[in-house]
């Protein structure tokens, strides 16, 4: 099956469409997701067809471990910019304060949100803005490289010391690393 050939590609697009967009809805539970997963996995083929090997298997089989694959990388990243964003809404007090708190403990967390608000400030622009990114805007170290155009290395370092810094002058400030 010769799939750069533009008519057998959408043949196959045409019968394999809709089993691609199932395993990526089940998953995902967004039928635009989902959508997306379809054009990615359908692009990556057009992009290089001679991935796909008939003798390791049926591209029907392939084209759903693709959506099934690309569908969970999605899902996870959801899951992980969820987890970022509130722990740092905790951190800064985003998140409401409950009725039956004691005034001694909500100085306390304003306090504390004050003081790690200014260990934030203290850090490098670099390794705050990558901070920030990762944890406000819930980006992965790859998606903060491409966003501020560094080696993937450079972000990743860049999160890492900024968090090392953060726990040196902060220590109650107990950030995991993204």
């Amino acid at each position: 099956m010769n799939l750069s050939d533009p008519q057998t590609f959408a043949r196959v697009f045409e019968q394999h469409e809709r089993g691609v967009y199932a395993s990526a809805l089940r998953i995902l539970g967004n039928p635009a997701q989902a959508q997306d997963v379809v054009q990615d996995v359908f692009m990556r083929v057009w992009r290089r067809p001679g991935a796909f090997d008939a003798r390791r298997g049926e591209l029907a089989t392939y084209l759903r471990l693709m959506a099934r694959s690309r569908a969970l990388d999605l899902w996870r990243e959801a899951q992980a910019a969820g987890r970022a964003t509130d722990r740092m809404k905790v951190v800064v007090g985003d998140l409401e304060s409950p009725v039956d708190v004691q005034p001694g403990d909500a100085t306390e967390r304003a306090d504390a949100r004050t003081a790690a608000r200014d260990a934030l400030r203290g850090l490098p622009d670099n390794q705050r803005e990558a901070l920030v990114l990762a944890y406000w805007g819930g980006l992965t170290a790859d998606e903060i490289a491409r966003r501020v155009h560094v080696p993937l290395g450079t972000a990743k370092s860049r999160i890492r010391l900024g968090l090392q810094k953060l726990r040196q002058e902060f220590p109650a400030l107990a950030l995991e690393a993204a």
